[in-house]
């Protein structure tokens, strides 16, 4: 009978929620610590009830309707709760003492928990108040320069997440080095979806000690986020947390106005760029400034960027009583694109977490996640057009009265080959998707001995569908490439789905000093796609008609080629286990061991163990007295994991009839061959040694850490022998090595002021160590990137610039220049000056060399927090070095020989013997002889530094009476300020390669935090 009234009551929660409360007495008094200091924040609950409190800055607390004979409970992180009679007594004044135990943060682990004191891998974790002060739409932004091995490169497109590494590379693959994302124990590929403002915490699972436990998703890391849930005993709270802010580009590129574009034409010493300007003034008129030059002077990028809004608003309830506990959200949030067309983002969110102690050995856990999330894509090409585009020219030519829908301008009117004006494909071009996630969890816990022996089986459900619809509209400003002739529309529709069945039997016991903790479990995962998609053409579109018209059905035609059909199923399952063991809180072993199974490759089971230690020494004697160490800690891992992020075999065996002449005899045969790639997971195996140390009564505290991290059976392409063509095959070796160091200090000066300081370092290496005997692989054409044994992975590759050419002496005087006219180029003052690296007298291909990795080889974070009295301020610098960028926006001008370029080249070209010696003339940027290869002049530093973060907030005063909120509002600053030399946006280019990267925003935002 108790059992279904309890039952009954958690249906109820999950439609409805009441909150009941008792008529008493009021008590109010003062928590402090056991030196008197008061404990703001911390809990007081009537026991057995929802009714309770929060004490405030000062450590005071009042509580209302509190029943005559009820029980306080008073609870505060990192000191003993306290248990305390009320007996009709109206003042009680309570003081918590310090419970080392307590100190011993509990951390999220693979399929459990664990005290961070009984750590033998690296794990970061990253707690709510951290995440959310980041205004962003996607919760690992938040995380950039908090964590140290983890880089975050930044994208700047509306409902984008960023890319995420985890201690460098190991795949030579691309997207093959993403991490496992695992929330609430469901596995995903990203977590883009989720609101900021659910998570309770994120934890980096960076070493194969704390990864393994996944298997052959965890080779690039895990990332384990934790949604916020209710507690034991108490209050319903309810919370309110909204912003309203605005992005403004930085650090735009300033480009070529139009004297300095003029002039470049004019020294370019092509006559058909120099007829092009005085095209241009006969069309549009002289400056009344310079004659010699038109009276137009577009600034493209400005044109092309605005301010653009965003905003957040969240609610959230959350409490529980003795025997249930719930947490709900409701989220919106709203985004609008720093480009100037349709691109936005906007995304809905609901969540709900309840779980119900059906006995005192059994309780049930459901949680619900609903995303629906609309994104506006921006036009690819917009940002590179508007670099390339004549500032000569308007964006609208009134006397085109022959163009559609607008009279935009043409640069081939000038005598330009391209049309240059990115608004028609902008204006007239619409890309939409419509994102919607269902995460469901289902779990049941039962302790077959109590407080010993448990049995968990969940239940999840990864429900995704995507509807893409991309409109492209006819225009009309020109002939050739400046037309749209038919109206394009395209509808992708993809639903993804994964379910998992997990259960676990985990063994929690002590014995005298000996602890224990062993799980063991399987995995069942049911992992599908598919996509259905098709092309029409000509539906109706023009003046007055918008996105009514935008269905298959209203088209014309449909083009066959354009429709398809796809799909992929997979199977996994897995055995694992687990055992962690102290022996008085000293010495601490941990291992673990996964075999997981798979129908994705050939090779159906991988296994991967892993085995951790640890030695606390402050518990030796040698240390128990001191002063100045309180706790340390050497621990060390070793283990293997898998990726299985690397795609399945693809290719097959074919066969051809073919005649062969014996004599005067004709014999048929057969010749067979294969591509077919026997593909299976690539193998990481990774050591970390690291250190842990907390100093001066806990106020310092330093984790270090030195990894070593090899991929071996890595995924590359490999030359078949005697057939033309490559296949990729497990053969490649990969390494990784770094060192991570994270320091902060924490210190409560005084009742009113207290503040907190901190950063990170952490270096990385990338090695590549085994090509399969080939000399290297090579890719990217004219932006090479080559890859070599004891080089990174794809660094750049080219000519070494040595300076310029200053006169026609000391080119006649130099060999490989003379060689080079004698085989028909032409070099002359203002070209690039080459190093010979053969020393052959010729500057070839066989003179490339490495030009650095895209690969950050050093990153750091540094963090400020203080709070005096009612006031908060938080401050966050971080950088990156090492790493190099290929600016293939100057690149490709050796293509495009009548377009603009960016104001740095103009103002400092070489015009002049002695003017420069690092930058070319305007005819020489363009000449074959300067760009028949990438060079060291377009691959430019990545080191940045920037202010990444500045809150301050303010908490008003406790108002008096029944109602009493608490009550913060706030303005950020996100990246108001950043430090780099790089000629672009920004120097976070994820793959190296900028062409046409989103600016990264500014944020600027105000805000308020509502606690009910």
């Amino acid at each position: 009978m108790k059992i279904g009234i309890k039952i009954l009551t958690f249906c109820i929660l999950l439609t409805h929620l009441t909150v009941f409360a008792q008529n008493g007495i009021s008590v109010s008094g003062t928590v402090t610590d056991d030196s008197g200091q008061p404990l703001p924040g911390a809990s007081i609950i009537v026991k057995g009830t929802t009714t309770g409190t929060q004490t405030d800055f000062d450590g005071l607390y009042a509580l209302n309707d509190v029943p005559n004979n009820g029980t306080l409970v008073i609870s505060y992180i990192g000191y003993s709760t306290q248990e305390i009679a009320v007996n009709g007594l109206t003042t009680i004044d309570i003081s918590l003492s310090e419970d080392s135990q307590a100190l011993d943060e509990v951390v999220v682990v693979g399929y459990g928990t664990q005290k961070k004191a009984d750590l033998t891998g690296s794990i970061t974790t990253i707690k709510t108040e951290d995440i959310t002060r980041t205004p962003t739409s996607a919760a690992m932004q938040s995380l950039q320069g908090k964590v140290a091995g983890l880089q975050v490169v930044s994208s700047g497109a509306p409902g984008t997440g960023p890319t995420i590494r985890v201690r460098g590379i190991g795949s030579y693959v691309g997207g093959a080095s993403n991490p496992l994302y695992v929330v609430d124990g469901t596995f995903f590929d990203d977590i883009d979806f989720l609101n900021t403002e659910d998570i309770e915490t994120i934890s980096i699972l960076k070493d194969a000690s704390a990864s393994a436990i996944y298997g052959v998703r965890a080779a690039n890391g895990v990332v384990l986020i934790e949604t916020k849930s209710g507690k034991i005993n108490q209050k319903p709270e309810i919370t309110y947390n909204g912003y309203q802010g605005v992005q403004i580009a930085q650090n735009v590129v300033t480009l070529s106005n139009s004297e300095q574009f003029a002039t470049l034409a004019r020294e370019s010493g092509s006559a058909a760029e120099a007829q092009s300007i005085d095209n241009a003034i006969q069309r549009y008129g002289r400056s009344r400034i310079n004659p010699n030059v038109p009276d137009v002077n577009t600034d493209w990028y400005d044109l092309i960027l605005r301010h653009a809004l965003q905003q957040n608003h969240s609610i959230g309830v959350a409490g529980g009583t003795e025997s249930v506990t719930y947490s709900l959200g409701l989220n919106y949030f709203e985004q609008e694109g720093i480009l100037n067309m349709k691109n936005d983002y906007e995304r809905f969110n609901i969540r709900s977490k309840i779980n119900v102690d059906i006995t005192d050995r059994l309780d049930i856990g459901i949680s619900t996640l609903f995303s629906n999330g609309t994104t506006y894509r921006p036009e690819e090409t917009a940002f590179a057009l508007a670099y390339y585009a004549t500032p000569t020219m308007p964006v609208l030519d009134p006397s085109k009265t022959e163009a559609y829908p607008r009279p935009y301008a043409n640069a081939q009117d000038l005598g330009y080959r391209g049309t240059q004006n990115p608004f028609p494909i902008m204006e007239n071009t619409e890309n939409r998707d419509k994102i919607r996630n269902t995460l469901t969890t289902v779990d049941l816990n039962y302790q077959l001995v109590p407080d010993k022996l448990t049995l968990k089986t969940a239940f999840y459900h990864n429900f995704e569908t995507t509807e893409t619809r991309e409109v492209d509209l006819p225009y009309f400003f020109g002939n050739g490439n400046a037309f749209r002739e038919n109206a394009e529309l395209v509808k992708k529709n993809a639903t993804f789905s994964e379910q998992t069945w997990d259960n676990t039997l985990t063994y929690d016991d002590s014995y005298g000093k000996h602890n224990l903790t062993a799980l063991v479990g399987t995995s069942y995962r049911d992992r599908s796609y598919e996509q259905l998609e098709a092309k029409g053409l000509n539906f109706p579109n023009g003046t007055g008609i918008g996105d009514e018209s935008y269905y298959l059905d209203l088209a014309n035609s449909i083009d066959v080629a354009g429709v398809g059909d796809d799909g992929v199923r997979q199977y996994f399952f897995s055995y694992f286990g687990r055992v962690a063991y102290n022996y008085d809180s000293k010495y601490l072993i941990y291992g673990t061991f996964r075999a997981d199974g798979t129908s994705k490759y050939q090779e159906k089971w991988g296994y991967f163990p892993t085995v951790g230690v640890g030695w606390v020494l402050s518990e030796e004697s040698f240390l128990e007295n001191s002063n100045v160490i309180d706790f340390l800690k050497l621990r060390a891992s070793w283990g293997e994991l898998g990726n299985a992020n690397v795609d399945s075999s693809t290719g097959g065996i074919t066969s051809d009839a073919v005649d062969a002449a014996f004599g005067d005899v004709r014999y048929p045969g057969l010749v067979t061959s294969s591509d077919f790639e026997a593909l299976k997971w690539e193998v990481t195996a990774e050591t970390n040694v690291g250190l842990t140390t907390r100093l001066f009564d806990n106020k310092l505290t330093i984790d270090s850490d030195y990894y070593v991290r090899e991929t071996r059976d890595a995924v590359i392409p490999v030359s078949r022998l005697l057939v033309p063509g490559e296949t990729r095959q497990n053969v490649g070796v990969i390494r990784n090595s770094g060192f991570e160091i994270v320091a902060n200090w924490n210190q409560r000066v005084s009742d009113n002021f207290s503040f907190s300081v901190g950063g990170n370092f952490s270096t990385l290496k990338n090695e590549v160590l085994d090509l399969a005997g080939q000399e290297n692989l090579t890719t990217g054409g004219d932006t090479a990137q080559r890859t070599v044994v004891g080089g990174t992975i794809s660094p750049f590759f080219g000519l070494k610039v040595d300076g310029v050419y200053q006169t026609d002496e000391e080119i006649q005087s130099d060999p490989a220049a003379q060689a080079a006219i004698a085989d028909g180029l032409t070099v002359a003052p203002g070209d690039l000056k080459f190093v010979d690296q053969n020393g052959d007298m010729v500057i070839d291909a066989q003179d490339r060399v490495d030009l650095g990795s895209y690969l950050p080889t050093y990153s750091f974070g540094f963090n400020l927090g203080m709070n005096y009295k009612a006031w908060d301020f938080n401050l966050n610098v971080i950088g990156q070095g090492g790493n190099v960028i290929a600016n293939q926006k100057r690149f490709a001008i050796r293509q495009t020989p009548d377009a603009n370029i960016d104001r740095d080249f103009a103002v400092n070209r070489w015009n002049g013997a002695g003017s420069t010696n690092s930058y070319p003339s305007a005819r020489g940027i363009r000449n074959p002889w300067s760009n028949q290869f990438l060079s060291s002049f377009f691959v430019e530093k990545g080191d940045y530094v920037r202010l990444q973060n500045v809150t301050l907030g303010y908490t008003l005063p406790k108002l008096n009476g029944k109602f009493n909120p608490d009550i913060r509002f706030y303005i950020t600053a996100e990246r108001p300020l950043s430090f780099f030399s790089y000629n672009g946006f920004t120097p976070e280019v994820s793959d190296g390669r900028d062409t046409q990267t989103y600016p990264i925003p500014g944020v600027y935002t105000f805000g308020v935090n509502i606690k009910i």
